[in-house]
């Protein structure tokens, strides 16, 4: 299985919420994994925000960072591209989802194209919803 891994799984994961075991075990089950710059650029973003409003500790956020960084060491990391930009601009089946959304399903549809067994995982309701619309297995599975 190829994993997809969008912002708020990974997130959910590194910040220990209760779904970030399930996270967790895909991510390890998973072939390999594939994760957009956005990815990485939502998780530190969401760590600084943390950090800055009290919520995370310095030596957490340092903790944090680190290990978002080790594991994306092993990811195949997709960049932004002009494919992507494009395809993110154009309708989807929900329209709802907002502007980071669609790169990640962009970038998602790209890697499908690629490689069938891609799965999609997320734990945004919005892209879980547009996801299967496209086609997408999505984890982690509900219910």
């Amino acid at each position: 299985m190829i994993v997809y891994a969008e912002s708020s799984a990974v997130l959910s994961w590194l910040l220990g919420e209760a779904t970030g075991p399930a996270v967790r075990d895909a991510l390890r089950d998973a072939e390999f994994v594939v994760a957009s710059d956005l990815t990485l650029v939502e998780c530190d973003r969401a760590f600084h925000r943390a950090r800055s409003l009290g919520e995370l500790p310095v030596d957490k956020f340092g903790e944090l960072r680190g290990e978002l960084r080790r594991l994306a060491g092993g990811w195949v990391l997709l960049r932004l591209r002009d494919e992507i930009i494009e395809r993110s601009r154009d309708s989807f089946p929900d329209d709802s989802v907002r502007s980071l959304d669609a790169l990640h399903l962009a970038s998602a549809l790209e890697t499908l194209a690629q490689l069938p067994e891609t799965v999609l995982l997320t734990l945004d309701e919005r892209v879980r919803r547009c996801g299967l619309s496209l086609g997408f297995r999505v984890l982690p599975e509900s219910g």
